[in-house]
């Protein structure tokens, strides 16, 4: 799906990490969420509270989610979940563009 139809955008952008993470949130009229944005190559820590699933629309990543010892790469068309009350490291290698999708 290259596009979300029927939704409410709101206009005030998520910044995390300094501006190293950048989303906008997307609201549906179902009352699912869900964050479109990028973060620059950075190594970064997220905490979760909702279950996630991360989508990589573009750039490369290495992921280790909370407990595992080993990183994992994700490319474009690629996804990884996340459970909800816990964190995963993230290396961006590039430019990803990503959408989250919450509560999943």
């Amino acid at each position: 799906m290259s596009q979300f139809d029927n939704v409410a955008v709101v206009k005030k952008a998520n910044v995390y990490f300094d501006g190293k993470c950048v989303s906008h949130s997307l609201l549906f009229p179902d009352g699912t969420k869900k964050s479109v944005g990028v973060i620059f190559p950075s190594s970064l820590t997220f905490n979760t509270g909702a279950p996630e699933i991360m989508e990589i629309n573009g750039g490369r990543c290495r992921v280790r989610q909370k407990g595992d010892a080993d990183w994992k790469e994700y490319g474009p068309g690629s996804s990884f979940a996340v459970p909800g009350n816990s964190s995963f490291d993230i290396e961006t290698l590039e430019l990803l563009d990503y959408v989250c999708h919450f509560g999943n």
